[in-house]
């Protein structure tokens, strides 16, 4: 439930901090260079993600050719696609985060970060636990 409530406020914070944000750089800067800022921010998003997802998607192709589990491609194709969401989506604050998943050593960071966290290692919070190591049978097969 923890992660629920965290997740609901950051869904309920971003927003009024990215229009404060917006507002605050629109009275320095003018509202023309802003909305400028927003929208080239989002081309250059759009641009990025294609460029960082075929170069993904290669390297991706490239590891099962050699028989080579691509463990790091496959963690970095969502990142790459959170980017790109991230840069499409009006405000500065969901941009810098958006560039900071199309970066690649960042992302390679990040992506080596997921592999070695609990979530995608055997074992981690989504295994059953004990209960499934009761619904195992062991036995031999002879075909006669």
């Amino acid at each position: 439930m923890k992660v629920f409530q965290i997740v609901f406020l950051v869904v309920l914070i971003i927003p009024f901090a990215e229009i404060y944000l917006l507002l605050q750089v629109g009275s320095i800067i003018g509202a023309f260079p802003t909305i400028f800022l927003v929208v080239f921010t989002a081309a250059l998003g759009a641009w990025l993600l294609r460029q960082q997802g075929f170069s993904t998607f290669r390297r991706f192709q490239e590891n099962l050719a050699q028989g080579v589990i691509p463990a790091y491609e496959m963690i970095e194709g969502p990142i790459i696609l959170l980017g790109g969401l991230l840069l499409l989506t009006p405000g500065f604050i969901t941009d810098v985060l958006g560039f900071a998943c199309l970066i690649p050593p960042l992302r390679k960071k990040i992506a080596q970060y997921v592999i070695e966290s609990r979530l995608v290692q055997a074992g981690g919070p989504f295994q059953q636990g004990k209960a499934a190591e009761k619904n195992v049978l062991e036995g031999e097969f002879h075909k006669d």
